[in-house]
């Protein structure tokens, strides 16, 4: 059977696939559908076996079948073994497989979930025929942000959209580059609801006397259609049409970016994507302007280049406050170096054209530079400013210099963000951990390691934390495993989204040199 090419290559581009069958469309889809989905299941639920050449044996307790990958970065070509011999699994067969694992392994039954991931799955489908007739940005930065089609790289279905048809999504999808003017309401000025600086909205557009001007995502207004009707009847809510200018959506597809006015807009967006319905939620929105003045105290006490770009307010309404907030970032403007590249820490894991990665002469240095640049921010803010930064691979851009060279991490999201004591520094330290290390630098440091074979990125880790004064460090060294976030099982057993559980994953820190 043919093998999929799952990691683009360099310079390679769904996009120039412009006569792609609807079979090879299809086979790829599968493709990249199933390595995020084939991690989690490896990690959360499979025992390994045996190594059979190029390929790993697992056993699935929940029915004791054996399960056969081709062992490379990203899973591949999965099999079950049946009676002579080894039997290739294709996408949906490999959903309905993990569904009976999971309904054996946990006791519960979950119909939800695997109609997530065939969403998903279908998503990608929908992404890859959007490409061939696509062109990729020609901004790097843009780049990094839209190349995701494999996504959060454990977690079932990472594309998901909701079910919808895809005509309803695809015009917003980071993933096809999609450009879009925003839509701009008036607001009548007495329901106005807004905390922080929010003066750049103004500028946006021009609201009638006694309105108030409220920029919208036109996905999230086509969702939140029938909550809002009653507001544009009665004249609570005005159309006035749409901005002069595009905004483009970044990997987190209900954060748009508009380029000419360098500011960065967060909203609602009633749909799931990974575990999350995507809402600017009011609990978060009344703690925004406290937690984001902790870390942006944090980060003016850095001796250092390290940028927060902070969440600096928000306006909506108060008759509906969740569905139509609109939150204010700050863009690139006065926080990235000069002549540096912003590029998302994500981008570098699924490849673009264009990625540092790929031209990195020298990888020892380079990655050297990246952890200089990625760790003391997120290490120093938890140690002596008690913030815990989500220092995921979404909400980390590095920004390089013109021969590629890390040169400064920008941080954002303050969504995801916990200040201790609110949380406990245990918790607290766990989840850095799991965002840093676990989610952040295996994935950067497999990612160099596949295109320099031969190459260890973990003694550069572990001397690059040692010489960090944090009580927690010498036990993180010493420590036979790190803890990993069981998507898979947080969704399949309906947990809160944000109720992060953590199963142990071996250390890659321990004994190193």
């Amino acid at each position: 059977m043919e093998r999929v090419d799952l990691m683009p290559r360099p310079g390679d581009d769904d996009s120039a696939h412009g006569d792609d069958s609807a079979a090879d469309l299809a086979g790829r889809a599968d493709a990249y559908a199933a390595v995020p989905l084939l991690n989690c299941l490896l990690r959360e639920v499979a025992r390994p076996v045996r190594q059979e050449g190029d390929h790993r044996v697992y056993r699935l307790p929940g029915g004791d079948r054996l399960l056969r990958v081709r062992a490379t970065r990203r899973p591949a070509e999965p099999e079950v073994r049946v009676a002579g011999g080894w039997h290739r699994v294709g996408h949906t067969e490999l959903v309905k497989l993990v569904a009976e694992e999971l309904r054996r392994h946990t006791g519960l039954s979950n119909h939800e979930l695997p109609a997530e991931m065939l969403d998903s799955r279908d998503a990608v489908a929908a992404l890859l025929a959007a490409r061939t007739g696509a062109t990729p940005p020609g901004d790097p930065y843009a780049r990094s942000e839209q190349c995701l089609l494999t996504g959060h790289t454990h977690h079932p279905a990472p594309k998901a959209r909701g079910g919808g048809p895809a005509a309803g999504w695809l015009p917003y999808a980071p993933e096809a580059y999609a450009r879009f003017p925003l839509t701009l309401l008036g607001l009548r000025a007495d329901t106005v609801v807004e905390e922080g600086d929010t003066s750049a909205l103004d500028a946006l557009g021009t609201a009638p006397p006694g309105y108030r001007l409220l920029p919208a995502h036109p996905w999230q207004l086509d969702l939140a259609a029938r909550e809002l009707a009653a507001a544009f009847a009665d004249g609570r809510l005005v159309r006035l049409g749409e901005t002069a200018f595009d905004t483009w959506p970044t990997a987190a597809i209900r954060t748009l970016y508009a380029p000419e006015q360098d500011l960065f807009l967060k909203f609602s967006l009633d749909v799931r994507i990974t575990n999350d319905i995507r809402r600017l939620w009011r609990h978060d929105l009344l703690a925004l302007r406290r937690t984001d003045a902790a870390v942006c105290s944090a980060f003016a006490a850095f001796d250092g280049p390290p940028a927060w770009l902070s969440d600096r307010g928000y306006r909506t309404a108060d008759f509906a406050f969740e569905a139509l907030a609109v939150l204010v970032r700050d863009g690139f403007r006065g926080r990235l170096l000069p002549g540096a590249t912003p590029l998302l820490a994500a981008g570098l894991v699924e490849g673009f054209d264009g990625s540092p990665l790929d031209r990195a002469a020298d990888p020892d240095a380079w990655w050297t530079a990246y952890l200089a640049q990625v760790v003391p921010p997120a290490l120093t803010a938890f140690a002596r400013h008690g913030v815990v930064l989500e220092a995921h691979l979404q909400n980390t851009l590095i920004a390089v210099d013109a021969d590629g060279t890390p040169v400064q991490a920008l941080y954002r999201d303050v969504e995801g963000v916990k200040l201790l004591p609110e949380v406990s520094r245990e918790a607290g330290w766990e989840r850095l951990v799991y965002c840093l290390l676990v989610n952040h630098l295996t994935e950067i440091a497999g990612a160099l390691a596949a295109r320099r074979p031969g190459f260890d990125p973990w003694p550069a880790v572990r001397r690059e934390l040692a010489r960090h004064d944090v009580p927690e460090i010498p036990a993180l060294l010493a420590s036979p495993t790190l803890p990993a976030k069981t998507n898979l099982l947080l969704r399949w057993t309906g947990a809160d989204g944000a109720d992060a559980r953590y199963l142990p994953l071996p250390n890659p820190l321990r004994h190193q040199p």
